[in-house]
Order: structure tokens, then C-alpha cells, then sequence
């Protein structure tokens, strides 16, 4: 089975796959090549699901701010009256 590109995962899923990959590393019962392409992929997941927790910042950071400058134009608006 191919397995997906990080950047093309959604969050959780990645998540998920790179908890599996970590009990894996954990147990010991990998070989040196194994360890070493889990290890790998495990890094390429974990930059993958920090861009998408970057992004989801950034947007959540935007929507505030929409939102403070909806409630200020509110709140002036009201002080007018």
C-alpha cells in the first residue's frame, strides 16, 4: 500500500499515523533501516502537522480580528447614539 504524502493528510490522520509510528520506535522490535524510515516519515508528519497548526492559527488570528473590528465599528456606533 502507497502511503499518502504528508501534506496531503488531513491532521488526524497524520496524527494518528505518527503516534502509531512512535509505539513502533518504542517497542525496539524494528530493524536499523526500519527505525531509520519510520524516523523519517515521523519527521515529514510532524512538519506537515505543524504547517497545518500554523495555518489553522493564522486563520483563527484573522477571524479575530474581523471580529474586533466588526465590534468596534459596533460599539462606535452605538456611542453615537
Amino acid at each position: 500500500m502507497a502511503t499518502k504524502k504528508p501534506e496531503n493528510m488531513d491532521f488526524e490522520s497524520a496524527l494518528a499515523e505518527l503516534e502509531n509510528l512512535v509505539n513502533q520506535l518504542e517497542e525496539g522490535d524494528l530493524s536499523l533501516e526500519q527505525s531509520l524510515k519510520s524516523f523519517e516519515r515521523g519527521v515529514q508528519l510532524v512538519r506537515a502537522g505543524q504547517q497545518r497548526l500554523t495555518q489553522a492559527e493564522q486563520q483563527v488570528q484573522i477571524l479575530l480580528q474581523q471580529d474586533e473590528e466588526q465590534l468596534v465599528t459596533f460599539a462606535s456606533s452605538q456611542e453615537e447614539r
